[in-house]
């Protein structure tokens, strides 16, 4: 006995279904015994034949308390195949004890009972419960040869090696099946793990799809797709902030010191942006040397003051490599409402930073600034 463990329900109910299918067999079976009892193949009283059906209900009784209370999880196999198993083995071979004609006709139910840990059962302990048949049919028997009651040895021989052949296939069959059950167990398991692997490899196709590069950042697609899913979900009581930045000068970085330089403060500005920025804000290169920053439930004073942290903290930044560079950036802002058109948006953010180069550049527009003039 093991110690308690969460119950499968889904697991659960199907042991309580192989229960009921156990338990209704032996209905059938105690059916059977009182026909034999009264076409009179059945050699007990009236109330010996009384007391087995009780003890058979009683006994499944029992295991049905331990079933629907979930106790059969307290056993190392919640199933108890081999346990009902061997105790229909025994209600068979003590039933197969009061017959003497008939026991040819009851000997099928051998196999019966054996079947219902077939597919359950490893081989070796099947080949175990079929050992414990044939010894209790054999047993029988030789009671009956020792005490003078075996009418006919000759067909109780033949009965014999008929169960053991049948008994025996029984074996075989279940070896073949327990073996195709780890096959196929070790199949599932393989296709699992290529699951798991064409998972992560479709992970990383939609990381790269969505994914700039060379900052880390999103792509522009991606940053569209996901600013359109915020407008469409976000709450009327609240404002979004949208603000469209580009790197002052950076034609002059690549022109003078070269595109690796130039991918370098792409680099420098993506992380410095990044550590300025909440963990749902959301940045994204737009093309070249110009980023797009969403920041959501935001106000126009916290949109400025993000933005301007950002300029400020890109501002102060030292590159090792480029001594001497002087890094600047102007920001276009605006809000966006609910019902607001991204792309009406974008472009209001667009005139804003085209205003804010205007001007003189490192510096943050907004596109109020314009309606407010």
């Amino acid at each position: 006995m093991m110690s308690h463990r969460v119950t499968d329900p889904s697991l659960q109910r199907l042991l309580l279904k192989r229960f009921a299918l156990a338990a209704g067999t032996y209905v059938l079976l105690i059916a059977l015994l009182w026909v034999a009892y009264c076409a009179g193949y059945y050699h007990a009283s009236f109330f010996a034949v009384w007391l087995t059906s009780v003890a058979v209900l009683f006994s499944q009784g029992a295991l049905s308390l331990v079933f629907f209370g979930g106790f059969n999880y307290r056993f190392k196999d919640p199933s108890l195949t081999e346990f009902q198993v061997l105790m229909g083995v025994g209600w068979e071979t003590y039933l197969l004890a009061h017959l003497d004609s008939a026991r040819g006709t009851f000997l099928v139910l051998y196999v019966l009972v054996l079947l219902f840990g077939l597919f359950h059962l490893p081989s070796r302990v099947f080949t175990r419960c079929a050992v414990l048949a044939l010894l209790g049919f054999v047993s029988v028997n030789l009671w009956d040869a020792y005490t003078g009651h075996l009418a006919d040895p000759g067909l109780a021989a033949l009965q014999t090696c008929a169960l053991f052949i049948v008994l025996g296939w029984l074996c075989m069959y279940a070896g073949f099946v327990q073996n195709s059950r780890q096959r196929m167990h070790q199949r599932r398991i393989t296709l699992q793990a290529h699951q798991e692997t064409l998972r992560g490899m479709m992970f990383q196709l939609e990381e790269l799809a969505s994914t700039d590069e060379l900052t880390n950042l999103y792509n522009r697609r991606h940053f569209l797709r996901l600013a359109t899913r915020e407008l469409e979900t976000m709450d009327g009581n609240f404002t979004e902030g949208l603000a469209l930045i580009d790197l002052d000068h950076f034609k002059r970085v690549n022109d003078l010191l070269g595109h690796a330089a130039g991918d370098r403060v792409l680099q420098v500005f993506a992380a410095t942006a990044s550590q300025c920025l909440r963990s749902d804000d959301v940045l994204a290169r737009y093309g070249g040397e110009e980023f797009v920053l969403l920041i959501p439930r935001c106000t126009r004073a916290q949109l400025i003051d993000c933005c301007e942290r950002v300029r400020e903290a890109f501002a102060q930044v030292v590159i090792p490599e480029l001594p001497g560079l002087e890094l600047s950036l102007s920001v276009g802002m605006t809000l966006i409402e609910r019902g607001d058109d991204m792309d009406r948006a974008l472009h209001r953010a667009d005139q804003a930073l085209y205003r804010a180069k205007h001007h003189g550049r490192n510096r943050c527009h907004g596109a109020w600034d314009h309606v407010d003039a």
